[in-house]
């Protein structure tokens, strides 16, 4: 069996890159030279139609949407525990919550980033303003989560909903107001950030904001 990410550093990729070294699934890097546009290539293309990072090649047939893959690598290895199993209470709950950060959080980044994609050149400043309000009133429905049922999303043990989260709120440093300024989102980063993997990921990607 042959695993191979197509990723970009910090991009969405970095949280597929992050739990296939935590749960220590054998796979090889390739980089995409985003600046480069490396993604819009008609090789690329041909793995991943949106040109878009990551793509996850398994045994010759890739897959995307982080999110997803995510969510596969935690079924791959049960024996990680960061996915409840179909029986488990917590199920709905982790469903939940990965398809609200992947729906509910996760584009308000791209409109953040791309603000003349959604409204035109002219809406930049509008689009990044209503970003940042939606974002919050985001981070603040996940703050009083954690603080009704943390330290994690599900409750004492990490999931990969959790490592979602962290991805996510390391995005948010450059936003007048980042999500580590809610106390429980904060103690969550981190935790996070605490664990082996997460020291790995930085020095393979070389990374050193947000560490």
């Amino acid at each position: 069996m042959t695993t191979t990410l197509y990723y970009a550093p910090g991009a969405a990729s970095l949280l597929v890159h992050w739990l296939l070294i935590e749960t220590g699934e054998p796979h090889q890097l390739h980089l995409v030279d985003t600046a480069a546009k490396a993604q819009k290539t008609p090789e690329y293309l041909a793995l991943n139609p949106n040109g878009v990072v990551p793509t996850l090649v398994i045994d010759g047939t890739p897959h995307y949407e982080a999110a997803a893959m995510a969510m596969l690598l935690a079924e791959r290895h049960p024996q990680v525990n960061l996915a409840p199993a179909f029986d488990d209470p917590r199920r709905a709950d982790y469903l939940q919550w990965m398809f609200n950060l992947a729906n509910m959080v996760q584009p308000l980044f791209r409109q953040w980033w791309y603000p003349h994609e959604p409204a035109g050149d002219a809406n930049v400043d509008a689009v990044r303003t209503e970003c940042a309000t939606r974002v919050g009133v985001q981070w603040q429905r996940i703050e009083n989560h954690l603080a009704a049922h943390g330290p994690y999303m599900l409750g004492e043990a990490p999931t990969i909903a959790d490592f979602y989260l962290t991805m996510l709120m390391r995005w948010s440093r450059g936003m007048p107001k980042p999500a580590t300024e809610w106390p429980h989102l904060a103690a969550l980063a981190q935790r996070m950030k605490a664990r082996p993997s997460f020291t790995e990921l930085y020095r393979r990607e070389g990374l050193t904001e947000w560490a």
